[in-house]
């Protein structure tokens, strides 16, 4: 029977990103949280025994045309490395239902990847449950994600994690508390390789260099690690189903916010967005609407605990810690004709219990 999982987004909680390097990449720090928000894939897998037997062959279908369906697919290449590290041929169909933006800085494809690897283990192992996954490809599935992206290794872990160098270095931070997200998916495509021309640019002219860029992005690696040091409480953390406390529906964790206590939503940005809002000014406005701001000189968001662009975008999001904030945002950004995902932050037990669908 085919295998179904869940396939989670994510956005950066900050982002910064240094000048480029001899070796033509841009090393950064970033705080990634994963999202409740998912695609679904579903795997379905035929062994044909040893490598020396039958040949491997992948399909690979989905319901939104703009997604490849040959080996450009991260999902495809994702089983096809898993594979061949097992030394099994297969016949393996994959189909993504697409739920999620496509390119749009919320790791989907990246995310797809991950999930197809899973929904493989599933397949040709057997074991009913996620947590036989990690112990099969500990070590291993790191290095097989970080040959297909850049983002695909934080997948592996879920919920909020440290991402250094090109992204694929990953460490598990303590998670934050639930909160209300809201994903803004603005119709306006971003280039992420112009994005990086533009930051290529502005480096060159405020004279950011490597070695600067070291300094800079250690520093700020440090000041994540020690702003998300708290975590959730030990007597939170089992909540709900989902990870979500029993409340009256309108909180989506405690009273207070981690990002609250720990003032990081007073120095924390995404260095992408200097650039890109050149680009794209409708962006910096959808970001204004998700704050909550009343005007466009409104030094402070009035509703948002954070609002920022996520990766090199087009997608935003906003956190916020009640309900009628989000969906007071959502009626913000939808009358001004902007498509809107409601949605919540998923802590990392969540994240990998719930990951197998249940027929």
């Amino acid at each position: 029977m085919p295998t179904r999982v869940r396939s989670h987004a994510k956005v950066n909680l900050g982002l910064g990103i240094g000048a480029p390097r001899a070796d033509g990449f841009h090393a950064l720090a970033t705080v990634y949280q994963t999202l409740e928000l998912h695609d679904v894939v579903t795997v379905s897998v035929r062994t044909g025994g040893p490598r020396a037997g039958e040949e491997t062959e992948i399909r690979l279908t989905s319901n939104d045309r703009r997604v490849p369906t040959d080996g450009r697919n991260t999902a495809w290449k994702m089983v096809e490395l898993a594979l061949a590290a097992l030394g099994v041929s297969a016949q393996v169909d994959i189909h993504i239902e697409k739920r999620l933006p496509v390119q749009g800085g919320l790791g989907a494809g990246s995310a797809n990847a991950v999930a197809a690897l899973v929904g493989l283990d599933q397949e040709l192992f057997g074991a009913g449950e996620v947590a036989p996954f990690q112990r099969n490809w500990t070590g291993q599935s790191l290095e097989i994600a970080a040959k297909v992206g850049s983002d695909v290794p934080l997948f592996l872990i879920g919920g909020t994690i440290l991402g250094l160098d090109r992204g694929q270095e990953v460490y598990p931070l303590p998670d934050i508390e639930p909160l209300w997200c809201v994903v803004a998916a603005p119709a306006v495509g971003v280039s992420t390789p112009l994005a990086f021309r533009d930051w290529d640019a502005l480096c060159a002219a405020e004279g950011l260099t490597p070695e600067a860029s070291t300094d800079k992005l250690n520093k700020l690696s440090r000041a994540y690690a020690s702003a998300f040091a708290g975590g959730i409480p030990r007597e939170r953390r089992k909540a709900g189903s989902s990870g979500v406390p029993a409340t009256d529906g309108d909180l989506a964790g405690p009273e207070e916010s981690a990002l609250v206590r720990t003032g990081i939503t007073s120095w924390i940005q995404n260095d992408f967005e200097r650039v890109v809002f050149r680009q794209h000014p409708s962006l910096a406005e959808i970001k204004r609407l998700l704050a909550g701001s009343q005007t466009p000189e409104a030094a402070h968001p009035d509703s948002s605990l954070l609002a920022l662009l996520s990766g090199s975008g087009s997608a935003l999001f906003g956190l916020y810690l009640t309900r009628k904030d989000a969906e007071a945002a959502c009626e913000r950004l939808q009358r001004a004709g902007v498509k809107v995902f409601l949605t919540r932050t998923l802590p990392r037990e969540p994240y990998w219990r719930d990951m197998l669908e249940v027929s």
